[in-house]
């Protein structure tokens, strides 16, 4: 009687048997050690990549790869992704299967294999440790994709690597989600900064995250929130005009769109922060309000502004610093007009207005800067004798002591002694 079992297994193909190849390199695995088993994993795959083989040569090969994928040894897998790692012919599964593996032997792969998908680098990402992290983030060329992973979930080396990768595609979201997760890292954000191809609103989200006061706020001393709108007019300064209304939306939605702002952007001799402000609380199209900063004495800047919400006491400074700008012109740098902060106190103090003391005590506060910033580079430019220092700041030498506990007299020029004398 037929066995029906014996029928069933006949009746199936038949898998071929392990090659002689296969069968003599896993004998030999069996008895060699660490680092043999390492030298020959990396010359079997050089083999396969580069050798005169015969198709079933080359399929038996490959067989004698994957069982290596299972070796206990960390440097026999990470041999194989060393020689695999730069190449398009290499098995594309041994190469994902050691991509997964631990980050010492992925990192070759995850550096810079070209067989690896934006998908498959985003779970090695999202799956890895820190140094996965950081070698997937060191990719010369680094998409959108992966980046943003590493943005959503890096680790804080992680990170710093990929805004330090000029490669890496990084978006306005990426961005921005890296400072809110690392926004009060002083070091992070110097390093962002340093970047070139930052958007507007993300170098906004970097000067006011860096201007934060000590309990995460934008309230700061006066002396911080100078600094923060000095940086927001510069940024504004720079960018071109169609950048300017989503900068603006951004600041608003931060609570950094003030009227100090505006108004030291003003005084920097631009006009097109407050225009594109002036269309963003107004309602209005930017080039009608374009047309009212151009008569800021006319009915239609009082009606913009009004209905953009600053206050009706607040016109004259700014009707005066539109009116001082098309007379004095502007700096190229955009820095502090010393000229339109003077014509603006003047107007300010002829209204004789209680209500404008707030202005009046702010618009001093930047004349003082103004000034300051002034001698400052006219000591620079002037700073051919080496005994003069290139800024304002005294040297230490002028205020402590001496070693013997007596600080050292310091004498006035004689041509300046005589100056005073004849005073």
């Amino acid at each position: 009687m037929t066995n029906p079992r014996s029928a069933v297994e006949r009746s199936r193909p038949s898998r071929p048997p392990v090659s002689g190849i296969v069968r003599r390199f896993l004998i030999w695995a069996q008895r060699a050690g660490a680092i043999e088993r390492a030298d020959a994993a990396s010359a079997l795959a050089r083999a396969y990549l580069h050798a005169d083989m015969t198709a079933a040569m080359r399929e038996d090969c490959a067989v004698a790869l994957a069982t290596l994928l299972d070796d206990p040894c960390v440097g026999v897998r990470r041999a194989l992704a060393e020689a695999f790692a730069g190449t398009p012919r290499a098995p594309r599964v041994l190469v994902v299967a050691l991509a997964n593996d631990r980050s010492e032997v992925a990192a070759p792969l995850l550096a810079r294999s070209p067989l690896l998908t934006d998908a498959e680098l985003i779970d090695c990402a999202a799956a890895g440790d820190a140094l996965a992290q950081c070698t997937v983030a060191r990719r010369p060329s680094l998409a959108a994709g992966p980046a943003a992973a590493l943005a959503e979930v890096g680790a804080r080396d992680a990170a710093l690597a990929l805004i330090a990768n000029p490669g890496a595609v990084l978006t306005p979201g990426s961005f921005s989600r890296l400072i809110e997760r690392f926004g009060g890292d002083g070091e992070f954000l110097q390093a962002l900064a340093a970047r070139t191809d930052l958007p507007a609103q993300i170098e906004a989200e970097i000067a006011i995250a860096t201007a934060r006061g000590p309990r995460g706020t934008s309230e700061g001393a006066p002396s911080e929130r100078g600094a923060r709108d000095a940086a927001l007019a510069a940024i504004a300064a720079r960018r071109p005009e169609d950048e300017l209304p989503e900068l603006v939306r951004m600041l608003k939605g931060r609570g950094a769109l003030t009227m100090a702002l505006i108004l030291r952007s003003l005084l920097g001799g631009e006009r097109r922060l407050l225009a594109a402000a002036l269309a963003e609380l107004s309602g209005l199209p930017r080039g009608r309000v374009a047309g009212f900063l151009r008569d800021p004495d006319g009915p239609g800047f009082a009606a913009a502004a009004t209905k953009a919400g600053l206050p009706r006491h607040a016109l004259p400074a700014f009707r005066a610093a539109l009116k001082a700008i098309a007379v004095r012109g502007a700096r190229e740098d955009r820095r502090l007009n010393s000229d339109l902060v003077g014509a603006v106190i003047s107007a300010c103090e002829a209204e004789r207005d209680p209500a404008l003391a707030p202005f009046l005590a702010f618009l001093w506060r930047l004349a003082a800067e103004s000034t300051r910033a002034d001698a400052r580079a006219k000591t620079r430019a002037g700073s051919n004798r080496p005994a003069m220092t290139p800024s304002l700041d005294f040297a230490p030498a002028n205020d402590g002591a001496a070693a013997d506990g007596v600080a050292p007299p310091v004498e006035l020029p004689a041509d300046l002694v005589l100056a005073l004398a004849a005073a």
